[in-house]
């Protein structure tokens, strides 16, 4: 009897040590930081004032009433935040353009009245994003669409700034049609993810990063007051995310890094977030369109051309190497198609045969050793082709 006590002492206390033993921790991810020398002057800042909340009371339910189309504002404006240039030219190895200050509507209409031809425009801006940058790009729409080019890349280099400023930037090209660019020589930190964010389409080569919101002109005297007007601008952020495509746990993940760091985004983690590639609430909002517009067989070849993308052409360097890899593929699936070439993949160079030397263009395999002629019947009948595969943001209290 003595015996079986002493086993069952030591084999409870063998169990106990057991479940007080700490588990091993896992290896930390390998995330890249940077110093941000003042995330004030870049950043992801919000200045919008908090509204005072209205106790409720029960109201009748609202009568729907057709949107308000908004009224274009010609009002005079110098560009303080940044740089601007005009380009009818994709290869911007050759020039950003013309350079420009006053986007007036008779200027921009001088500008782009040469971008008809190859009914394309590319805009160059590199500075902060702020209350200025928002009107340059709803004028340059606006112009844009007078003159009938539906083609519009934004050529982004920024290091953020105003986080409201950049939502209503970033919903404006949502709702008008842009590809957005970040080259190997640019940035986009902060604020300017969430103008990514927006994008139809977004080619990235140069780095993206993130941190926290700075609260600027806050009347919050404790943490906890501090902390309710974060998460109202944080509520915000996450409906504009999901709107646009994105994934709102970028919203979380940002809180997370201090805002005189920058965590700089890895490939997977763009992707992951919704930032690089299609946008995925306007691939489905065209899903609808195009099938009954172009057919099964264009959405078929469509949607192996993205995977195909994704798998050859993701990882090149610069972003004229990604389009110019793009090209390649696009001819392999015969596009652009002959009943839709303004929906086929990057419809921006159909009317720019030239924009891409060629010396520029990748093999004419689209995998190692698989000829375009195979791809082809692959994507003929459905089948995927193998092998597929830096600043800080500022928020504006809400008004």
């Amino acid at each position: 009897m003595p015996i079986l006590r002493v086993c069952l002492f030591l084999a409870c206390a063998s169990l106990l040590a057991g479940c007080s033993r700490e588990p091993a921790s896992a290896p930390a991810d390998d995330v890249q930081t940077q110093t941000v020398a003042s995330p004030e002057e870049g950043g992801a800042v919000s200045r919008a004032p908090m509204a005072t909340p209205a106790q409720p009371t029960p109201v009748a339910a609202p009568v729907p009433s057709p949107p308000v189309a908004k009224v274009p504002d010609w009002s005079p404006l110098e560009l303080a935040s940044g740089q601007a240039w005009i380009d009818c030219r994709l290869d911007y190895r050759e020039g950003d353009g013309e350079p420009f200050s006053t986007p007036t509507r008779d200027n921009l209409r001088h500008l782009l009245e040469p971008c008809r031809d190859g009914d394309v425009l590319r805009l160059r801006y590199r500075g902060k994003i702020a209350s200025d940058f928002t009107a340059l790009v709803e004028r340059v729409t606006r112009v844009a669409d007078s003159l009938g080019i539906e083609s519009r890349v934004l050529d982004l280099d920024s290091t953020g700034g105003q986080v409201e400023d950049a939502i209503r930037a970033g919903d404006w090209i949502g709702g008008n049609r842009w590809t957005i660019w970040v080259r190997e020589d640019s940035v986009c930190h902060s604020a300017c993810v969430f103008v990514l964010a927006g994008g139809d389409s977004r080619r990235l080569a140069g780095r993206v990063g993130i941190h926290r919101i700075i609260r600027l002109s806050s009347t919050a005297t404790s943490r906890t007051e501090l902390n309710t007007e974060l998460q109202a601008v944080y509520a915000t952020v996450r409906g504009y995310l999901e709107r646009n495509g994105a994934s709102p746990l970028l919203a979380d993940v940002m809180k997370t890094v201090p805002n005189r760091s920058l965590r700089l985004l890895t490939g997977d983690e763009l992707r992951m977030y919704g930032l690089d590639g299609n946008n995925a609430a306007q691939d489905d909002l065209d899903r609808v369109r195009l099938l009954d517009k172009c057919g099964d067989d264009f959405m078929r070849r469509r949607d192996a051309w993205v995977r195909a993308f994704d798998g050859r052409c993701r990882e090149q360097p610069e972003v004229y190497a990604l389009n110019a890899c793009g090209l390649q593929l696009r001819r392999d699936f015969g596009f652009p198609d002959d009943d839709c070439p303004a929906e086929s993949p990057l419809a921006e160079f159909n009317e720019l045969p030239e924009a891409l030397p060629a010396e520029m263009e990748p093999p004419a395999t689209t995998t190692i050793g698989e000829p375009a002629t195979a791809i082809d019947a692959q994507a003929t009948a459905g089948e995927p082709p193998a092998g597929e595969g830096q600043g800080g943001d500022t928020a504006a209290p809400a008004g």
